[in-house]
């Protein structure tokens, strides 16, 4: 193994550069592994425009460190690691793994009552100098990491799912579905469809699903909807009451970012209903509250990360259940990430592109 390895570097917003680095070396405890895919996710373009809010800090830069690597939807396969670690997480050279994006404190009182996932301290791979994420060939997984194995006979690229599924698993636990629920989810990007292929596993009433590209809409179905409006042809709203009797949708998922999603939720919605909030936004969203409050008694819950959901969503990729080789639709090398990063801006030529450090 060579003593050095290429990595996306950032350098600031719209300044992320191919750069050769040294390969990391870990401490005790800890597993190096060699990635072999990342994906690329809507935070990590919002991110690299510099218009990503993480962690709910205004004092927090907009974007990743400089001279952090970026890169929190990892899989890769075990290369070094010590009895500690072996003992620890129950893995072996060799062995598949993803990792969750968060690495908790574990000392907080959110990690000590186990809600690791809103840790105060809240350090992520892939957005700070001490946590390098996985647009690299190797990188380090620290002690305080979750790690779980995966089956090395599914590709890559369908393994580094693994972490936008588990999210879109957690919001779904949040909206509490019941059979009689008709339920909408907003967008049918990756966490959308994942939002989809949860909600269905729900068996629900009625599992709709909103966007404006035909092509992802017909994914939504083969991944659960039973239904699929296109929002830019048809009134969805309209439609939506029409399907439950002039009531409205009992659970509303919004995965898009869009404002416009956030006011369409809200009216969509029949009174006592349930709003799930799982984007990340790039811009404020101003909307009458009225509607949550005086007209609606809506519950309007958050959704981050996906705690405990990680062995659902790989016994679910395990599964073959989803359409993975259709949701991962691109796989590129890491020396075409500025690619990648355009394509996922695009927003109509892909579904979710993956890096894969491996590939000439």
């Amino acid at each position: 193994m060579s003593d050095t390895m290429q990595a996306v570097v950032c350098h600031g917003p719209r300044d992320y550069r191919l750069e050769t680095i040294p390969v990391p070396t870990r401490g005790p405890g800890e597993i190096l592994v060699r990635v072999e895919a990342v994906g690329i996710c809507a935070s990590d373009l919002k991110c690299y425009h510099g218009a990503a809010k993480f962690w709910g800090d205004a004092n927090r830069p907009a974007w990743a460190e400089t001279e952090a690597v970026p890169g929190h939807e990892i899989a890769g396969r075990v290369v070094e690691l010590d009895e500690e670690a072996r003992q620890h997480w129950g893995v072996d050279v060799g062995d598949r793994v993803v990792v969750e994006q968060i690495v908790p404190c574990w000392s907080c009182r959110y990690c000590d009552t186990g809600n690791y996932h809103m840790c105060q301290v809240h350090n992520m791979y892939g957005f700070k100098r001490a946590n390098p994420g996985g647009m690299e060939e190797f990188m380090v997984l620290s002690t305080a990491s979750l790690v779980h194995t995966i089956s090395k006979d599914i590709p890559p690229a369908h393994a580094a799912f693994a972490e936008p599924l588990s999210c879109a698993l957690h919001a779904v636990e949040r909206a509490t579905i019941g059979f009689a629920d008709t339920v909408v989810v907003a967008g049918c990007g990756p966490i959308g469809l994942s939002m989809i292929a949860g909600a269905a596993a729900k068996f629900p009433q009625a599992l709709v699903a909103l966007d404006m590209d035909r092509r992802k809409l017909d994914l939504a179905v083969k991944t659960g909807a039973t239904v699929a409006i296109n929002i830019a042809e048809e009134d969805a709203v309209a439609r939506v009451k029409e399907m439950t009797g002039g009531y409205g949708c009992d659970v509303y998922l919004e995965g898009t970012g869009a404002p416009p999603a956030v006011l369409q939720g809200l009216n969509m919605l029949r009174k006592l209903g349930r709003f799930v909030e799982y984007s990340v936004f790039k811009e404020d969203v101003t909307v009458d509250w009225s509607i949550i409050s005086d007209d609606k008694e809506l519950d309007v819950r958050g959704a981050h990360l996906g705690p405990n959901c990680w062995p659902a969503a790989i016994r679910l990729i395990e599964s073959g259940r989803l359409p993975l080789d259709e949701i991962c639709s691109h796989q590129l090398p890491l020396s075409k990430f500025q690619e990648g990063l355009d394509l996922v801006a695009s927003g109509t030529e892909s579904t979710k592109v993956t890096l894969i450090p491996g590939l000439a």
